[in-house]
């Protein structure tokens, strides 16, 4: 029970990725307090600043404690920048960028008073090696990398590890639904990705879960500020 006694605050909580994270938490014995949109213990929208601002406010005042916050909330947006308008970049920037910046200026502070804690950050392997078509949200998931380093350099004084994960894709409701957004059939899509990755597969959540825990454990104490790639061996494009 590796997190026995922690209390951990998970974002995107009832996606396909966060429900697996919420798994790993809780099995490893953590009080994991969730939040999304819908059917998560704080409901909210992440582009309201003051819902992100009082998050880690709020789990202190009914848990007595914030150990673990994992940002795992995002927004995949897709086209090229001469297709993308000025909704995609505001809403991408608030939810992917400014909402975890937010959690985690509360959190930092909350954390450096009682002793440390671990927050781990989900950026994409995209955020570290560009690819094509995708340039708002690609520079939003560099920018939460480069968060991370920063953080992790900043805070690791107060006994506070940042760090960020940077799955390739990753088998989730999301991803299939934007294949079928733009008519293609989700599982021969799936197919084609796992044949693009050394390992032979693209990612399933538990994959994402299982470093984001060790992450979060005592058993990352000596790791900080890094950027984890989580991709399968794929090659660059």
């Amino acid at each position: 029970m590796r997190f026995s006694g922690k209390v951990a605050l998970v974002t995107g909580a009832t996606g396909g990725i966060g429900q697996a994270i919420v798994k790993k938490l809780r099995s490893g014995g953590a009080t994991v307090v969730t939040t999304d949109r819908e059917g998560a213990d704080f409901c909210g929208d992440l582009m309201e600043a003051g819902f992100c601002d009082a998050l880690p406010f709020e789990v202190m005042k009914t848990q007595g404690r914030l150990d673990i916050l994992i940002n795992n909330a995002g927004i995949i947006t897709r086209g090229k920048i001469t297709e993308s308008s000025d909704e995609d970049f505001t809403r991408t920037m608030a939810i992917n960028i400014e909402a975890p910046f937010r959690l985690c200026r509360a959190a930092i502070g909350i954390m450096a008073n009682s002793g440390g804690g671990a927050i781990i950050n989900t950026s994409s392997w995209w955020g570290v090696h560009p690819g094509p078509d995708h340039p708002i949200y690609i520079m939003s998931k560099a920018a939460i990398a480069s968060l991370s380093q920063c953080l992790g350099r900043d805070h690791a004084h107060h006994n506070i590890r940042v760090n960020a994960v940077c799955p390739n894709e990753v088998n989730t409701p999301m991803l299939r639904t934007g294949f079928s957004i733009r008519g293609l059939d989700p599982d021969t899509a799936i197919e084609d990705l796992n044949a693009s990755v050394t390992l032979g597969r693209i990612a399933e959540p538990e994959d994402i879960a299982d470093v984001i825990a060790f992450l979060a454990s005592e058993e990352a104490r000596y790791i900080c500020g890094a950027l984890v790639e989580v991709n399968g061996g794929k090659p660059l494009a």
